[in-house]
């Protein structure tokens, strides 16, 4: 509990004449700091009146009814809180004999999350603590403990990722609980959303009085954490009390909209946890139920950083948003993956998603969202970190992040269109071969096609670039490296020609039709989901008339590729629920591809069910993950369809996406909008 709660507890216990010494000294002993082993203890003796060194019926519901009593005041749903934390209490009687000994009571206790948070003994749900990171200043800085400069080369000192409270590492300990709230614990605290402001070290104009405020010649001005907005000292005092939130309101949860709600009894036996803030923070809502009210017309946005992609890119990215939004809406997928934030924004009506990093953490983020069985999907965006980035590129959100302004970024996403795409299921059957391990491949890393499928030559120099990143990781720090390492493999390719005939050791059919391959003359074939492959080339063929078709006969090599009368094709879409097969003839017309020398590969047919047979032994990826297959069946079938973010058009983007139109009359960008 917090302290101030708690004596108000106190308070209305004893107003009402029905306080004892024990419930008070109960109280109290929540205010002091303590090990919940302790205070576990503390709470068992207390409420053991008969010193019998257990905890009978009596002395149980004694405990439940103060908890209760808590919680009303609280301003929690108690409707239904009695019996769940009666379920909670027979869980802790581990030989089920009807009472609780001391040593129970602190073993199940201590897993009890829930039960620990209604007896104030939950530390993580801590609030008001600094999350502290060094940094180097480019302009002058302020303690603001001290209000002296911070003085050195490197990083001078200490500032805060929620607040940007600076101090010197010297003043830190003096530092108070004085960090924003995140979240609040009564529904009666919801009323209003305060400011939160933090002293000095922000240049700009007062947003009251229009003058400068001279942050740099000492420890002056205010900046609220919150709307982000920037006023001297002496102005504070005309700005309303009510903070608005500022100009990114669409996207911030505020502390007012989260309060803890009814709890949930022990997570194994009911539903799924509610989330835990994975984002480098002191937080956690792990096994706690919470309230979620969003503001009227807002769309909160949940935020997946991917630290590995892009450098350190994903690092700073972290602490960027945790300032510009609420921390609990960033969530570092490097510790827990995309599931606990999920799971937490499951409950939040009209949300949104960033994913910052490559195409993979996409996947990752869309297959967690198929793992929860989430009834309304939420659109997702992409601020693009990767190497490839083809997804980010189709939906017009650039090829890679280069420091861009991040409140510009949340502009586009509160201005983007929802448009659907297709996902695809892969099913691969392995022929038994009795080889060797080798011989035997690797396992299959995928099973969900989010942007293409290939077999052959761009599969081969992919893999060649996956052994090489994992066996010596400090090579590829940059993507512009990493694109130099794509070159120096597929020159290699040129030469080895290591996918020589694949039409010869390879059968496909599509939509039940076999498609002749012997004329062809391929080293590889993709399949493809999105109009973007390689790191921004349309392998397919870009078409400036949305109801133009294409006929089998302009391309000499595929005269006879299909048997249907059917024998046109049409402009792609990534929600046709058609996937476009392509041939590749070498690694050279993967490069002339890329280049832009030739348009594009061989098109050999659309459909939506498609089986694909080898006779040997071929590399293989699924989204840019690669792996070796030995011989087998390959079978790919509509899996379903999800909403993503397409970014609005600007006069000036930070690089062209692909418009493609839809088969429909109307043309719409790449995609059927919701």
């Amino acid at each position: 509990l917090d302290p101030h709660d708690a004596v108000a507890a106190v308070g209305s216990i004893i107003s009402e004449r029905r306080a004892s010494l024990s419930d008070i000294m109960c109280y109290l002993s929540l205010l002091e700091a303590g090990k919940p082993e302790e205070k576990l203890e503390f709470m068992f003796k207390m409420y053991d009146v008969d010193n019998s060194n257990y905890l009978e019926n009596e002395e149980l519901d004694c405990i439940m009814t103060r908890m209760v009593t808590v919680a009303e005041y609280l301003g929690w749903d108690t409707s239904e809180l009695k019996p769940i934390l009666k379920e909670m209490l027979d869980e802790i009687d581990a030989d089920s004999d009807g009472k609780i000994s001391l040593k129970e009571w602190i073993q199940g206790g201590l897993h009890t999350i829930p039960l620990l948070v209604l007896l104030g003994l939950e530390t993580r749900m801590k609030d008001g603590l600094h999350q502290w990171r060094l940094k180097h200043f480019n302009h002058p800085a302020f303690c603001n403990i001290c209000r002296h400069l911070l003085i050195g080369l490197g990083k001078q000192g200490l500032v805060c990722s929620f607040c940007h409270y600076t101090v010197h590492e010297r003043c830190v300990a003096r530092v108070g609980e004085t960090c924003l709230s995140t979240y609040t614990k009564s529904c009666r605290n919801t009323e209003t959303m305060q400011h939160h402001w933090v002293e000095g070290n922000s240049p700009g104009k007062c947003d009251r009085c229009g003058k400068n405020v001279k942050a740099m010649n000492a420890l002056t001005g205010l900046k609220c954490s919150w709307c982000h907005r920037l006023v001297h000292n002496t102005c504070v005092a005309e700005v309303p009390t009510e903070c608005d939130l500022g100009p990114h309101r669409c996207h911030v949860l505020p502390p007012i909209s989260i309060v803890p709600a009814v709890l949930q009894s022990h997570p194994s036996s009911h539903a799924p946890q509610s989330a835990s803030i994975a984002a480098d923070t002191a937080f956690s809502f792990e096994s706690l139920d919470t309230k979620v009210m969003p503001l009227a017309g807002t769309s909160p946005l949940a935020v997946f950083i991917n630290p590995k992609s892009g450098g350190k890119q994903g690092l700073r990215l972290i602490s960027k948003f945790q300032y510009l939004l609420n921390p609990r809406q960033v969530f570092n997928l490097s510790k827990g993956g995309p599931k606990p934030g999920m799971q937490f924004f499951s409950k939040v009506p009209n949300c949104r998603v960033l994913c910052c990093g490559g195409d993979g953490t996409v996947g990752w983020v869309l297959s967690v969202i198929d793992e929860l069985g989430l009834e309304e999907k939420p659109p997702i965006g992409v601020l693009p970190l990767g190497t490839g980035n083809d997804l980010a590129r189709c939906l017009a959100w650039g090829g890679g992040y280069e420091g861009e302004d991040l409140g510009r970024i949340l502009h586009q996403l509160r201005d983007a269109t929802v448009i659907k795409m297709d996902r695809w299921k892969v099913d691969v059957k392995t022929e038994s071969t009795g080889g060797s391990e080798e011989e035997k491949g690797d396992p299959v890393p995928l099973d969900i096609i989010n942007n293409y499928f290939s077999v052959g030559v761009d599969a081969s120099i992919a893999h060649k670039f996956h052994v090489m990143r994992e066996n010596y990781p400090e090579k590829f720090k940059s993507r512009m490296r990493n694109k130099v390492w794509y070159f120096e493999f597929g020159a290699g390719e040129m030469v080895s020609a290591s996918c020589r005939d694949l039409h010869d050791h390879i059968s496909l059919e599509v939509d039940g039709k076999e498609v002749k391959l012997a004329n062809c003359q391929l080293e590889g074939i993709a399949i493809l989901n999105i109009p973007s492959m390689y790191g921004g080339s349309n392998v397919w063929g870009a078409d400036d008339k949305p109801r133009r078709t294409w006929s089998l006969s302009r391309s000499s090599s595929l005269e006879n590729t299909l048997s249907s009368s059917a024998d046109e094709f049409l402009t792609q879409d990534i929600s046709d629920m058609q996937l476009e097969v392509v041939g590749l003839e070498s690694s050279l017309h993967v490069g002339q591809i890329k280049a832009g020398i030739r348009g594009h590969g061989q098109r050999l047919a659309q459909g939506s069910n498609i089986v694909i047979r080898t006779k040997r032994r071929f590399p293989m990826q699924i989204d840019g993950e690669p792996w070796m297959q030995p011989p087998c069946t390959i079978t790919i079938n509509h899996h379903n369809q999800v909403p993503m973010l397409h970014a609005p058009k600007l006069k000036k983007q930070r690089t062209s996406g692909f418009l493609f139109f839809n088969r429909e009359k109307t043309a719409q960008p790449i995609g059927t909008s919701v």
